[in-house]
């Protein structure tokens, strides 16, 4: 079964950085916007099956994200 969940991206003098908000503690970093989103799936789904190991279930997205134009 297929989860998505909002990852906030930063961007950092030199690297990028993100977290997942429904998944306290799921953090990544990459030198590129491509790379940090590679790592961040691949901690996102490390997490999920850290969580099914120790039958935990997996939350639910609470968290939205939007863009907000002024």
């Amino acid at each position: 079964m297929s989860q998505s969940f909002a990852v906030v991206i930063e961007e950092a003098a030199g690297n990028f950085s993100a977290h997942v908000p429904d998944l306290p503690g799921c953090v990544a970093t990459g030198s590129t916007r491509e790379q940090v989103l590679e790592r961040i799936r691949d901690a996102i789904a490390f997490h999920l099956e850290g969580l099914e190991q120790d039958a935990q279930p997996a939350p639910a997205q609470r968290t939205s994200v939007a863009t907000v134009m002024v």
